[in-house]
C-alpha cells in the first residue's frame, strides 16, 4: 500500500463514527478520536488533524462523507 493509500484509509478509519454530513472544520475535528491531535502515520510521513485542517477551505464544506474528506486531504497534501 502507497503512503497515499495508507493515510486515506487512516483519515476513513478515524471517521468510521462520525455523523454525516459535516458542515463545519469544528465538527469534523469533533468527530476525530483525538481532535485535531489525531495522528496518521504512514512510514516516514506524519501528518496531524490539526495539519491536514489547514488544507482545507470553506467552499469544501459540507463533506458528505469520510472518503470525501480523506481525498479532499490527501490530495490537497501533495502526498
Amino acid at each position: 500500500m502507497s503512503v497515499k493509500e495508507d493515510i486515506r484509509a487512516q483519515i476513513i478509519e478515524g471517521l468510521a463514527h462520525a455523523k454525516f454530513p459535516i458542515d463545519t472544520p469544528e465538527t469534523l475535528l469533533g468527530s476525530l478520536p483525538d481532535g485535531a491531535q489525531t495522528t496518521c502515520k504512514s512510514g516516514d510521513v506524519v501528518l496531524t488533524a490539526g495539519d491536514a485542517g489547514k488544507v482545507l477551505k470553506p467552499d469544501d464544506f459540507p463533506f458528505k462523507s469520510a472518503e470525501e474528506v480523506a481525498k479532499v486531504i490527501v490530495d490537497r497534501a501533495g502526498l
